[in-house]
C-alpha cells in the first residue's frame, strides 16, 4: 500500500476547497489506486503534458473538478494540484501549475 501525500500545503488547501462530495470521491479514488485498483472517477494519463507518471482524476458536471497526482514514486502517491475546471479544452494554467509542482517534487526527491 502506498502513502498519499500532498506535494505542499497549497495542494492540500486546494483539495480541501473542492466541494465535500468531490473530496470524498477523489479520496476514494486515491485509496483505490493505493490498493492497486482502478479509480471510480474518469482518469487521464497526462505524462506528455505534465510529467512522467502523472494522472488526472476527473469528475464532470455543471462544474468539472480535477485532481492531478503522481501514481508511483518510492511508495508514495503525491497529489500535485486540485482545481475546478471552468473552460472547455485543456486548462493551460492548471497544467503549468501541475508541471511546476512535478518538477519541484523531482528536485526534492533527488536530494
Amino acid at each position: 500500500m502506498k502513502e498519499v501525500r500532498f506535494i505542499n500545503k497549497l495542494a492540500l488547501k486546494e483539495f480541501k476547497a473542492l466541494p465535500l462530495h468531490i473530496q470524498k470521491r477523489f479520496a476514494l479514488d486515491l485509496e483505490a489506486v493505493c490498493q492497486g485498483k482502478k479509480p471510480f472517477s474518469t482518469l487521464k494519463h497526462i505524462t506528455e503534458s505534465v510529467g512522467i507518471g502523472d494522472i488526472e482524476l476527473i469528475e464532470n458536471g455543471r462544474s468539472a473538478y480535477q485532481t492531478i497526482y503522481v501514481a508511483k514514486f518510492e511508495g508514495v502517491m503525491y497529489v500535485l494540484y486540485s482545481f475546478t475546471k471552468t473552460t472547455n479544452g485543456v486548462d493551460r494554467q492548471a497544467m503549468d501549475t501541475a508541471k511546476k509542482r512535478h518538477k519541484a517534487m523531482m528536485t526534492e526527491l533527488k536530494k
